[in-house]
């Protein structure tokens, strides 16, 4: 299909650009373009769970960001993954499921935000799953995300679930269900050992159909805005500068980095900013690019006295085998998501909603996808679940190549400082637990030498790593808000016709992994754009 112009463009073929190309193209009536910076998602590693080994901080799939140095980190800069191929980061991601707390979603509502609560998201939810374990008061089985089970489990992550339930930790089977809080095995978004990313359960079926095109390769450049309203788009494709007009509406999709910095170079955010790079002010809106927050992870890496996936993935024969396993019944460590096991809990005996997670994995390595480590060795991850610690985007340049400056900014406040520290501590009985005992030789990292809080916070700063949930950079709120962006239509504040839907709408983050609740944010997104919701 050739045209010059579309019903909808959605900039950025990403989780969220998947679930809407899918919805507004059902209706044959109308025409939808997606433009994607990356390329399709051919690379079979995509489609492996634990592919994400292969996929993160490779330039063929990641757009590879590095914050700026961060005092928080003791002025370390991290990488940042971000998707830059069809499905986004849920083609790269970890693929755990976690749609967050009853309370994440009311708490939007009671922000200036009307439809947002659990009450209206939770129908979103269910929509959009397939869930293995059936349909209930909380899962869906029609949906095109599919959410199963773990398929591989181990004694010690066994043990580590007993350990927590020593202290105190209850157990839990869904943490997407009544309650979140307690200790259990991950849900992932995968079927049948394949993951189940936006581009494989949306965008995949509806590839046929006549009005719905997606251009690959295709880096934005602008929004085109005439009189308070987004008209066209401009962008990038085989070496040429193409224009192409929207009829109806502009969507940007393009994620908590890429969406904000469109915005900008469109002439909408804060117009000292602007005019320091010398593009025309559209409209003052000086909440773009700000309230970026993210969940940041301490890693406890302990060595053990069994043999863990270490072991198995240094020898040759046991590592020929796992792939052999792999292909020939899609289990075995191959199928793994990121983290077998999840805790949801407080950080100190007294807080009733969870305000920390864990993160555990039956291998260890330096850093994430990094190789494994030459001896037994298993990871514990924990991260605030709702830092108050706010960081921002600034461009660099007017040039839509140029990468954005990433200003994560965590560990600003003493909340978050102290939050982390406990959680550290919460680490630390799990490991000493009876259940725990038989398996634990030595804590490596942080380590035995680091007892003080003041150490704690200090080896948080130096080791402390994103766990990939950049969001609220384009934040929802009321026109009351001087730091909205968007309102709860997900409407740009001030201009007709462009919508933002992707996680940087986000105003305050979601309690867990944020991948779940970008696919329920696209389906009500997708309602409203066609006025059913």
């Amino acid at each position: 299909m050739h045209a010059d112009a579309f019903d909808y463009i959605i900039v950025g073929g990403g989780t969220a650009g998947c679930v809407l190309a899918n919805r507004l193209s059902e209706n044959s009536k109308h025409s939808v373009l997606v433009l994607e910076a990356g390329k399709r998602d051919s690379n079979q590693w995509i489609h492996i769970p634990v592919g994400y080994f292969k996929t993160m901080h490779n330039p063929a799939t990641d757009w590879c960001y590095n914050t700026e140095p961060d005092p928080g980190l003791n002025h370390r800069s991290i990488k940042w993954p971000r998707g830059k191929v069809l499905g986004g980061s849920s083609s790269i991601n970890g693929l755990l499921y976690v749609r967050g707390q009853k309370e994440d979603y009311d708490d939007w509502e009671k922000a200036g935000n009307p439809g947002w609560s659990y009450e209206n998201m939770l129908p979103y939810f269910i929509r959009c799953e397939h869930q293995e374990r059936g349909a209930d008061e909380y899962h869906g089985q029609n949906g095109m995300l599919k959410v199963s089970d773990m398929r591989i489990r181990r004694a010690v992550g066994d043990a580590f679930i007993k350990g927590a339930e020593e202290i105190g930790i209850p157990h839990n089977n869904d943490f997407n269900g009544a309650t979140q809080e307690g200790v259990g095995y991950y849900q992932l978004t995968a079927w049948k050992g394949r993951r189940c990313s936006s581009a494989v359960g949306y965008l995949k079926p509806a590839l046929n159909r006549s009005k719905l095109k997606v251009v690959t390769n295709a880096l934005t450049d602008r929004i085109v805005i005439d009189e308070n309203r987004a008209s066209a788009v401009e962008y990038q494709h085989d070496g040429k500068k193409l224009t192409v007009r929207a009829n109806r509406e502009v969507i940007l999709s393009a994620g908590a980095i890429n969406s904000p910095q469109l915005l900008m170079l469109s002439g909408i955010g804060n117009p000292d900013h602007l005019r320091e790079f010398q593009i025309p002010v559209k409209h003052n809106l000086p909440g773009v690019g700000e309230n970026l927050h993210d969940h940041l992870q301490i890693r406890s890496v302990y060595r053990c006295s069994v043999k863990t996936l270490n072991d198995e993935i240094r020898n040759p024969i046991y590592k020929m085998l796992i792939g052999l396993q792999y292909f020939a019944f899609r289990t075995g460590p191959m199928s793994m998501a990121a983290s077998q096991i999840g805790i949801f809990t407080g950080s100190l005996p007294h807080i009733r909603r969870p305000d920390i997670q864990f993160h555990f994995q039956p291998l260890s390595s330096d850093s994430p996808g990094q190789g494994v480590h030459n001896y037994s060795g298993i990871t514990s991850s924990v991260t605030q679940l709702r830092p108050t610690s706010r960081g921002n985007l600034q461009l660099r340049s007017a040039n839509p190549q140029d990468y954005i400056a990433i200003h994560p900014n965590y560990l600003a406040t003493e909340e978050d400082q102290v939050t982390t520290v406990n959680a550290m501590k919460v680490s630390r009985a799990i490991a000493n637990s009876k259940a725990m005992s038989q398996y634990v030789e030595e804590e490596v990292l942080p380590g035995d030498q680091v007892q003080t809080d003041e150490e704690l916070l200090d080896c948080a700063r130096s080791i402390g790593e994103t766990i990939y949930h950049p969001v609220g950079t384009c934040k929802m709120g009321s026109v009351s808000d001087p730091m909205a962006v968007v309102d709860s239509t997900l409407t740009v504040h001030g201009i007709n016709g462009l919508r933002v839907v992707d996680a940087s709408i986000i105003p305050m983050i979601t309690s867990g992994n944020t991948n779940a609740p970008t696919f329920a944010i696209a389906e009500k997104a997708a309602d409203m754009i066609l006025g059913k919701g």
